[in-house]
């Protein structure tokens, strides 16, 4: 992956990026993005985080079934598939409890720990935690706030997870800020460039006569014809 193309993709908000991958579908979906909840942000003004994702599932609610030697195993092989490649990195995990958010995956020590090993950020309908803690620019995206982390643990890793919808595999490219999250379909990917510019072209007529001093309907109609032309 071209790092001029994440970073490009990087300096857009979530809902540019839908609209555009819309665009380049070529019509509107109900699916590849989290829907149905309002997420929460660590760093609601940071920019957006784009990243290859690594996917695992946790629960909260209750002892892991694995003695200590296989869960600290299993934390480990986590770890390191998180840092692995391909790069940039943001871990997606999935908490499957009746009650997601019972205990949170996420706070001062993990967000460290990820961090350090160059993972982006995390998107997850779990909870999060130790919020002037967390470390600084690692963006979380989070179902909810809880003080606790209970009897959290990692239940598999490297398997397909859904956020609110959003079906996640290993290795998609994942874009997500404030707003919530999406997965940009391999085969849209090199075009986004293309359709980002033409979605924000398609808008500016409409948002340039909305804006304007003595705005009307007729005016309105004017620029949706204009926004029409543009391909």
């Amino acid at each position: 992956m071209d790092e001029r193309l994440l970073q490009h993709l990087r300096e857009f908000d979530t809902p540019t990026i839908c609209n555009a991958i819309e665009d380049a579908l070529g019509h509107r979906s109900t699916e590849g993005f989290t829907r149905g909840h309002t997420m929460i942000a660590a760093f609601p003004h940071a920019k957006p985080i784009v990243g290859f994702a690594k996917t695992a599932t946790i629960r909260a609610s209750a002892p892991s079934a694995m003695d200590k030697a296989a869960a600290r195993a299993l934390r480990l092989a986590y770890y390191e598939y998180a840092q692995s490649e391909p790069r940039p990195t943001l871990v997606v995990i999935q908490d499957l409890d009746e009650t997601p958010g019972t205990g949170a995956f996420w706070g001062e020590v993990n967000t460290a720990i990820h961090k350090g090993l160059g993972v982006e950020g995390c998107v997850t309908n779990g909870s999060i935690r130790d919020l002037d803690m967390v470390a600084p620019e690692f963006q979380l995206i989070a179902g909810s706030i809880g003080p606790s982390h209970a009897f959290v643990h990692l239940v598999e890793i490297r398997v397909p997870v859904t956020i609110y919808g959003m079906r996640v595999n290993d290795g998609d490219l994942v874009h997500a800020d404030r707003h919530g999250a999406t997965v940009i379909p391999r085969d849209v990917i090199a075009r986004m460039p293309e359709s980002i510019d033409r979605v924000i072209r398609q808008e500016k007529p409409i948002l340039a006569a909305a804006r304007s001093e003595g705005f009307d309907v007729a005016m309105l109609a004017r620029a949706m014809a204009e926004a029409d032309e543009i391909h």
